[in-house]
């Protein structure tokens, strides 16, 4: 199991893993590759997720989801705040990566 002392570092290894996408969450699925895919909750799973908590700022406080999609032969990342829940999203989605 992958211990990483920040998110640059998670970042840089899971790329080099083939976790190469982008993912950015939208009210109801993932995009990536400039909306070229529409990721919906039923098409990904979360292969991993790390938690990075900084003590001295609050706001570095992140999230990251390694996550693939067998449909679309997708590995990728998506990055997010602790307040990804107070974004307007779907149920399916809060669920979906609620860990």
């Amino acid at each position: 199991m992958e211990n990483y002392t920040n998110l640059v570092e998670a970042i840089t290894d899971l790329q080099a893993k083939g976790y190469i996408e982008d993912f950015n969450l939208q009210q109801n699925c993932l995009e990536c590759r400039g909306g070229a895919f529409k990721v919906f909750h039923d098409e990904f799973v979360i292969d991993k997720v790390f938690r990075f908590d900084v003590d001295t700022d609050p706001g570095d406080q992140s999230i990251l989801y390694a996550i693939s999609s067998d449909k679309y032969h997708l590995k990728g990342l998506l990055v997010n705040g602790y307040g990804i829940y107070t974004e307007d999203i779907t149920n399916e989605m809060a669920q979906k990566l609620r860990y």
